[in-house]
Formats: structure tokens, sequence, C-alpha cells
């Protein structure tokens, strides 16, 4: 897994929900209830920009149809039967980072 750091991000503990690109990919950055979460920024229903949503129950919410996806785990509400991929967060001397695994770290993972 490679990390990537994130600009413009401050962890000081307030909620927000910003799009950012790391590695290529559009990812919703959140910050909720003190801890930050990184997802996929698409809702996979409605093609809609997650960044635009909110944040209720421990979940991202779509602005579009209101599908909603846990912020640990990415999983769609129940009967929703889809997910966004998320991202492993950490901060280090102040600086956000988002972890990306490689094709080749997901090959590895699949075959231990």
């Amino acid at each position: 897994m490679k990390w990537y750091q994130v600009d413009g991000v401050e962890p000081n503990g307030k909620p927000f929900i910003k799009k950012v690109k790391v590695a290529g990919k559009s990812i919703c950055l959140v910050g909720y209830e003190g801890k930050l979460f990184a997802l996929g920024a698409t809702c996979p229903h409605a093609r809609e920009d997650l960044s635009n949503g909110w944040c209720k129950d421990g979940k991202l919410v779509c602005p579009v149809h209101r599908f909603s996806y846990d912020l640990e785990t990415g999983k769609g509400s129940p009967g929703q039967n889809d997910y966004v991929d998320n991202y492993p967060v950490k901060i280090k001397g102040g600086e956000v980072y988002v972890g990306i695994e490689s094709f080749f770290d997901k090959l590895k993972q699949a075959f231990k």
C-alpha cells in the first residue's frame, strides 16, 4: 500500500466533507465525530458526487436519491446491495494521508 499526502485538509476535529484527488482517484474525505474517513466520491446508484451529500448516523448520504454508505466500510445501507470503496486514513506530523492499494497489492492478498 502506498500512502499519499492530502493537501488542504487540517485534521482539527471539525466536521467536513471534501472531494480530493489521490493517485488519480476521486475520493470523498469526511471528518465526522472527530474521526477521518475516505470513501469513493461517486455514488454507484446515481453516479452523483457524494461530496455534495451529508453525514447522518455514521453514514454518508447521497444528495440525489438519499442512498447511504457506512463511513467505516463503504457498505450500502440494507436493501441497497451496493458499496463505495473505502480507504485507510492516517495523520502523521499534522498532515493527512490516504492509503491506496495497487492492483498488485490486491492480487497478493487474493492468493494468501
